[in-house]
């Protein structure tokens, strides 16, 4: 049986919109790499979402055009309540699963656990 994820409506939709927009940015293809190179730099691992938002990973890769704001994706997060933030955050891990293979085994670092 596939996954499937619990259908929760989401409350602040603008928000939840515009940061799921940033994140869409980040792991485009033409864009994922500099992304990774990103975060290979700042020592900060694929799957810490919220060091990714303190670093301000995604905004450095995706362009504040795209932001479309003048909030930082840390404070679009944090303004969406505890169920869009757990939303966002799968929204996010699920992303980062969909980097071609040959680009994880190269930032294999990366996406390690430990």
């Amino acid at each position: 049986m596939a996954f499937e994820q619990a259908a929760i409506k989401v409350e602040k939709q603008q928000e939840y919109g515009k940061l799921q927009g940033v994140i869409g940015q980040a792991f485009a293809p033409e864009k994922v790499e500099q992304f990774l190179k990103q975060l290979d730099r700042k020592g900060i691992r694929i799957r810490d979402f919220d060091g990714v938002l303190a670093a301000r990973a995604l905004e450095d890769v995706a362009g504040r055009s795209q932001a479309d704001s003048k909030l930082s994706a840390w404070q679009l997060y944090q303004a969406l309540p505890l169920s869009d933030q757990a939303q966002m955050r799968e929204f996010y891990l699920s992303k980062l699963e969909t980097v071609d293979t040959a680009l994880r085994h190269k930032f294999k670092k990366l996406y390690q656990y430990y």
